[in-house]
């Protein structure tokens, strides 16, 4: 499981890096032909590991039910995102990461029942070491999107 944390991490430096190079109106910025923007990729990224890997294990999640409702699946930028709530999505960006890691190396997650599912991709999570995985999956699909939203703004 180290491995998937250190390209977690990997995948969370190349995030950070957005979130350095780029300022607040190209984060909030939604090209034409596209349905969000540089922050939502951050924020629903953050969201998504949180609910693959605690909720669907039963355990409270790092972030508010209000972030979860604003970034989560089927979700989209309804207006720009301030100064402060960067602020709060950068902090989450490793944090979250942190905690997964030393929360998994703790066994936390042993004496939990993981509510399988199956993503929109097709892939079946049984267990909180599948969603750990997956979601490295799913951080590099919303980065590629990301690659394509930074060429227009």
């Amino acid at each position: 499981m180290n491995t998937a944390f250190e390209i977690n991490r990997t995948s969370r430096n190349v995030l950070l890096s957005f979130l350095d190079n780029y300022s607040l109106e190209q984060l909030n910025k939604i090209p034409d032909g596209f349905s969000n923007n540089l922050i939502w990729n951050i924020g629903h990224i953050v969201v998504v590991q949180q609910m693959l890997v605690y909720k669907l294990s039963g355990l409270p999640m790092m972030v508010t039910d209000e972030m979860v409702e604003k970034y989560r699946k089927g979700t989209k930028p309804e207006g720009d995102v301030d100064a402060d709530e960067v602020a709060q999505i950068r902090a989450l960006l490793f944090k979250t990461i942190e905690q997964t890691q030393a929360d998994y190396q703790s066994g936390k997650f042993s004496g939990t029942t993981f509510n399988g599912f199956t993503s929109m991709s097709g892939f079946t999570m049984n267990s909180t070491e599948d969603a750990i995985a997956f979601n490295n999956y799913h951080e590099a699909v919303h980065t590629g999107i990301m690659m394509g939203i930074r060429k227009f703004i």
